[in-house]
């Protein structure tokens, strides 16, 4: 493979992940039975503030970004992408996906949304453009305290599944389920969405190896 080509498969995957990512993250919303930690704050500022989910994922996104420039943290096109992708796609989503009553719908919907937000991962962190603000704020933070990523993450997610639980946010078996099946999924899909290692790194776009990146935009 070329390194166009290349270029141009990871850009694909970059954005199909990032917009899959908010499809996702509306399906679970619509299955009612739990968001992943963001997303519960998400909802809640939602109902809080009366703007779409999506919108505030935007917001919250680029709040987070901001947070960035203490860490010195160094965003790529994918964390700059994620920001703004992510919660048009959830809107778009959502206009698209009626509300659903009945478990026979909402289960299949939970189920869905959690393996697509999984294949999600996988396409976006291995397209190699840089971590999601979210992210980033995670690893910065590890950086800047010496703590370590597990507890970084652990301590963050906790805060925000609390307020956005305060705030109004459902949290419920989705949750759950997602907590413990998106890391599995995610680690199948980043085989699965591999892209091809350059014999030499372009100078056209930095990239972030997979590895590192945690799994999340």
């Amino acid at each position: 493979m070329s390194t166009h080509d290349r270029l141009g498969r990871r850009l694909i995957q970059l954005y199909t992940g990032l917009a899959l990512y908010g499809a996702s993250a509306a399906l679970l919303l619509r299955a009612g039975l739990g968001m992943e930690p963001w997303g519960v704050l998400h909802q809640g500022l939602a109902k809080l503030t009366g703007l779409t989910i999506g919108v505030v994922s935007i917001v919250v996104g680029a709040a987070v970004l901001l947070l960035w420039i203490p860490l010195r943290q160094r965003p790529g096109l994918g964390t700059v992408s994620n920001v703004f992708a992510v919660g048009l796609a959830m809107d778009s989503t959502l206009a698209l996906v009626p509300d659903a009553h009945s478990l026979a719908v909402r289960v299949p919907l939970l189920l869905a949304g959690v393996v697509l937000n999984g294949a999600a991962t996988g396409l976006y962190i291995s397209a190699r453009f840089g971590a999601g603000p979210r992210d980033g704020l995670m690893t910065g933070l590890h950086r800047r305290t010496g703590h370590s990523i597990r507890l970084m993450r652990t301590g963050i997610e906790v805060a925000v599944v609390a307020t956005g639980f305060l705030l109004g946010g459902t949290i419920g078996v989705g949750t759950v389920l997602y907590a413990v099946s998106i890391g599995p999924l995610a680690q199948l899909f980043l085989r699965v969405f591999a892209v091809p290692a350059a014999s030499s790194r372009s100078t056209v776009v930095a990239e972030a190896t997979p590895g590192r990146v945690i799994l999340r935009p």
